[in-house]
């Protein structure tokens, strides 16, 4: 038995019926029908302080299924790790600008920076080392937290969705991806210390929508790394239903090695292993969010 079986699925069958992870009947998402035109972006933000629990995985492989089903998207790398743009086959070491020129360069144009990727309607505002020093620089900025709103404002018309990849923190740039979304996506990993940081993650959406963005919602909070096997996956998911109600998606993501070979590959898994439950899982993702009215 291989690894990949630890691949949790994102519902059971019950009678006629399908569940989801919590016992919840699961909706039929129809495939989205592609958009008459393009634009303007609603713009997410894929946000938790807490690392290595799916942020990445889930910008880039919900990235491409939008793309898949019709939509422009760009992907914001804004974590100086530049792991998403790694991830779509960019390589941080050799850009020549990056979304840390369009932060600090007024004379940067996101046109100049963003960059394609092999997916078709996926581009990407790639990112590397460099972003960390901007967190400093801009402390001394006028409108600090809105500078990434002012940069990604000339291109809203040209993309259904910008989804925008957060570092592991609650800093200053985390603020600046909250100022500038429409809503915010949690993907939270099924394990208990997860749990223990989405209070202080909500608190803070709710500062920014009050003090500098009104407009903010909570698009939805996502189980990544679910396992239905265990008694501690399914609790974790229960107990985000009993806090957050409807907040919880339907869709579950679940636990498999697939994610780390198609990272390596430098590409989503929608590509890398288009048949896959993850990349299904992914596809019932994007067709959720339409379907919620949280994306184009």
């Amino acid at each position: 038995m291989g690894n990949d079986t630890l691949f949790a699925p994102a519902a059971t069958e019950v009678g006629p019926e399908r569940l989801d992870a919590v016992g919840r009947e699961l909706p039929d998402f129809p495939d989205p029908e592609p958009p008459l035109h393009h634009g303007p972006a609603r713009i997410i933000a894929m946000c938790n302080q807490k690392g290595g629990v799916g942020k990445t995985t889930t910008t880039i492989n919900l990235g491409a299924a939008m793309a898949e089903y019709g939509r422009r998207v760009l992907l914001v790398d804004f974590d100086p790790q530049g792991a998403a743009s790694v991830g779509v086959g960019v390589n941080p070491h050799e850009l020549e600008l990056s979304v840390y020129n369009l932060l600090m360069d007024r004379t940067v144009q996101a046109t100049d920076v963003i960059l394609p990727t092999a997916i078709e309607n996926l581009d990407v505002l790639p990112a590397n080392i460099d972003l960390s020093a901007a967190e400093v620089q801009l402390v001394g900025e006028v409108a600090r937290e809105s500078v990434l709103a002012r940069g990604l404002r000339p291109v809203l018309d040209q993309y259904d969705v910008i989804l925008v990849d957060c570092q592991p923190s609650l800093g200053l740039l985390t603020v600046n991806a909250l100022t500038a979304a429409h809503g915010v996506l949690i993907p939270l990993e099924c394990e208990f210390f997860a749990l223990r940081g989405v209070a202080l993650l909500v608190e803070t959406i709710e500062k920014v929508r009050d003090r500098l963005n009104p407009g903010l919602e909570i698009d939805g909070i996502l189980p990544t790394m679910f396992d239905s096997r265990t008694l501690h996956s399914r609790e974790v998911v229960a107990r985000v239903h009993e806090a957050f109600g409807s907040t919880l998606l339907h869709t579950v993501i679940g636990r498999t090695v697939k994610f780390p070979d198609a990272s390596v590959a430098a590409e989503p898994i929608t590509a890398y292993a288009p048949n896959h439950p993850g990349a299904i899982a992914y596809r019932q993702l994007a067709r959720e969010l339409v379907a919620r009215g949280d994306a184009a």
